[in-house]
């Protein structure tokens, strides 16, 4: 059965409530609080339709009643108002951020900020290297037979590599490698360098095939290292914050998770920057996540996608208040990446 508006009114007053105050809720409080305009035994007989239905569902013998997941499912896809963030939150945002020195410092600065404001678990995954290009690629000589290799990408990662050459090398050589390498690899995305690296050696001039062979080994080696994707984690302790997982015993498989990261990654690995993904409990694919709610999206400069942020709590959790921080920061992020 489809329900009416005035039981998605019910619904909506049920979330709100719980949200607000970790109680299961009655009737007799929803007609006290709320403004429904029906008596109190409609609301009854409608809190009995919405737990028929599984949307609500009752704790314990009490009277009062808690969303379920797919009431929580309900409220976020039809029911939820975005909050949107005053002028003073947004100017704070903005200020927190515009201070970083660096890309590290950008990461750390957003998921402090992202715990803060929703007082959830936030989490910033790095901008993964294989959604990056090449901004520029710099050798510097540390002897006639070893260089620094560093790479900078668009997204402000920079990649430090020793290559270690055959045998000595000219300055006039080394010059020749860098123009080489940044001529065939500045501007490009990372996911089409292997097969510019190997074009790189095979157009080498005799005299300066042998350092290209070992500098293009290097260089492939950074492009294509998985290990280098990371991910940036604070405010586990909001987990624990009114004992609302601690009770049934669901926080240590919780915070176990959370420790794993191929688990953190894999939250953001379908993350575009023009749309935000909500899982509410059950719709976790991780087992040891299904008695949370995990808020994400992408962010970089316009509408590309190079890492993936969000938050992740109990599934009582303010709806519209985290949607509308988790927009605005990753917009914030991506803001101060495309002026990079």
């Amino acid at each position: 059965m489809t329900l009416d508006d005035r039981k998605l009114e019910v619904l909506r007053a049920i979330v709100e409530d719980y949200v607000a105050t970790q109680e299961p809720v009655g009737s007799k409080a929803l007609v006290e609080r709320h403004h429904l305009g029906v008596s109190p035994a409609t609301v009854r007989n409608d809190m009995a339709v919405l737990e028929e239905e599984g949307y609500i569902r009752q704790p314990h013998t009490s009277a009062g009643r808690v969303p379920t997941d797919r009431g929580y499912r309900l409220f976020v896809d039809k029911l939820s108002r975005i909050k949107p963030l005053t002028p003073a939150e947004r100017r704070a945002i903005e200020r927190f951020l515009l201070g970083a020195v660096d890309l590290d410092d950008v990461v750390h600065r957003t998921v402090r900020l992202l715990a803060q404001l929703t007082r959830q678990v936030a989490i910033v995954q790095y901008p993964s290297l294989s959604r990056s290009a090449v901004r520029h690629l710099e050798l510097v000589s540390i002897s006639t037979t070893r260089l620094l290799l560093v790479m900078i990408t668009d997204t402000g990662r920079v990649e430090q590599r020793l290559v270690e050459l055959p045998k000595p090398t000219a300055a006039s050589q080394v010059t020749s490698l860098r123009q080489a390498i940044n001529e065939k690899l500045a501007g490009r995305r990372l996911s089409e360098a292997p097969g510019l690296i190997h074009a790189l050696v095979d157009e080498a001039v005799d005299a300066l095939r042998p350092a290209m062979t070992s500098l293009a080994t290097v260089l492939l080696e950074t492009v294509v290292e998985r290990a280098e994707e990371r991910i940036a984690l604070a405010g586990t302790a909001n987990l624990t914050r009114g004992g609302v997982l601690d009770f049934q015993g669901m926080l240590r498989p919780i915070l176990e998770a959370l420790e794993e990261e191929v688990i953190l990654l894999k939250l953001f690995s379908e993350v575009d920057a023009t749309t935000l993904r909500i899982r509410i409990g059950d719709e976790n694919e991780f087992e040891d996540l299904r008695a949370t709610s995990v808020v994400s999206t992408g962010y970089g400069p316009g509408t590309t996608a190079v890492g993936g942020l969000g938050v992740l709590g109990p599934t009582r959790m303010d709806y519209p208040g985290t949607i509308a921080t988790v927009r605005a920061v990753a917009r914030y992020v991506g803001d101060l990446l495309a002026q990079n």
